[in-house]
């Protein structure tokens, strides 16, 4: 078994909730062989008092959680990104920065609960939804043989994660 930490990046447009949800899954999940980031092409400046809610309920750490900007992660001396994620759609029609290191990238689209109308236990919903979601495909992501998979079987593994199907994710 290899004691490679991969660098994993979530990206969406205002890294207020999926990305920022991604990232504390990840971090958790993956702990010992993953690290998570997140950013957005266009940060809000906060992450959603929703998605913090649901985290600490969760009993995630949320104080280093942040909405920043993914220029972040494409200057040197940033962390050099093995994966890079979008998470949302918006994000994944946008050109992004070049990434150092040729990270591996894949698109899991996910409903932005940000965007959800409703009654507060609907919105809240769309938050729990989502984070089922990304847990979902970061438990299948983070069992994946990645000692054993070379970058083309990689690659079609983690694009055939995000073509599932946000009802059965």
């Amino acid at each position: 078994m290899s004691d490679k930490v991969y660098n994993v990046l979530f990206l969406c447009t205002g890294n207020s909730a999926r990305s920022v949800l991604a990232e504390a899954i990840l971090n958790r999940a993956g702990a010992g062989r993953f690290r998570a980031f997140s950013a957005g092409s266009h940060p809000k400046g906060a992450v959603h008092p929703y998605a913090l809610d649901l985290l600490r309920n969760q009993n995630f750490p949320v104080d280093d959680l942040r909405s920043k900007s993914w220029d972040e992660f494409a200057v040197a001396g940033a962390p050099e990104m093995h994966f890079v994620f979008t998470v949302c759609d918006d994000a994944a029609a946008e050109v992004c920065p070049l990434w150092p290191g040729q990270p591996i990238s894949a698109h899991w689209g996910v409903p932005d609960p940000a965007a959800a109308g409703g009654s507060e236990a609907e919105r809240r919903f769309a938050f729990a939804d989502a984070f089922r979601m990304l847990g979902n495909r970061i438990s299948i992501f983070v069992s994946l043989p990645m000692h054993s998979l070379d970058r083309l079987a990689l690659q079609e593994r983690l694009d055939a994660i995000g073509r599932r199907l946000p009802e059965s994710a």
